[in-house]
């Protein structure tokens, strides 16, 4: 059993995809993972009932293929290089606001399905279901619903008023968050200036920034608070 969630129904309602029959319609579905054989394996799970029409292994790479291949669907993991999924889920919609965007990840906290949902996302599947359940999450994303594990059901999607670090991280603004990211990568600040097309003043101005909204002082702690929350 799947909560599903859709305007014609209440939060939390509970459908059992398995009962209906998958789409006959083979939905245009582009894929992005940094890891190769999860790429691999998702395009096996979906290639007999849709048509995968591309794969990106980092952020920036999905952005460039979203609008160039203009898919339906694009399932994507939330932490990848470059650029992460939440970031690049924003960018994407700009450009392609009735793309669905289904996200496939490592992480299970309510924070991260919070922001994934926030992004105009209408799947979010953990990375220990199973291939029918990614299945049926497809079929309910395309057919206007919105699909959650059921480890993480809608009816438990908490609305987080401490300050844990998950919910830290989602206050930064989409410019910092990149930034973030790209320092804790290793990247020089004429790197990551020349990568966002702004000076290296503007970066030093963002990572104090994120400096004082994560209460960090040092790059090194910033690299490490990355790592914790898998930004890398």
């Amino acid at each position: 059993m799947t909560v599903v969630e859709s305007p014609e129904t209440q939060a939390g309602t509970v459908v059992n995809w398995s009962a209906f029959p998958r789409l006959m319609k083979r939905a245009r579905i582009l894929l992005a993972d940094d890891h190769p054989l999860t790429v691999i394996g998702l395009r096996g799970a979906l290639a007999s009932h849709h048509e995968v029409v591309g794969m990106a292994g980092d952020g920036r790479a999905l952005l460039e293929s979203a609008l160039r291949l203009q898919p339906e669907l694009i399932i994507l993991e939330m932490t990848m290089p470059l650029l992460n999924g939440i970031d690049a889920a924003v960018e994407i919609k700009k450009g392609l606001p009735r793309v669905k965007l289904l996200f496939f990840t490592m992480h299970n906290s309510p924070a991260y399905l919070e922001a994934a949902l926030k992004t105009g996302a209408t799947g979010y599947v953990v990375k220990s279901a199973t291939s029918d359940e990614l299945l049926d999450a497809v079929n309910a994303v395309m057919n206007g619903h919105i699909y959650v594990s059921p480890s993480l059901s809608v009816e438990r999607l908490e609305r987080f008023t401490d300050t844990s670090r998950a919910a830290a991280t989602l206050r930064l603004s989409e410019r910092e968050r990149e930034t973030l990211q790209l320092i804790a990568e290793g990247r020089t600040e004429k790197e990551v200036a020349f990568m966002l097309d702004i000076s290296v003043k503007t970066i030093g101005f963002h990572r104090e920034n994120i400096k004082r909204k994560l209460g960090l002082h040092t790059t090194a702690q910033l690299t490490r608070y990355a790592v914790e929350q898998r930004l890398i």
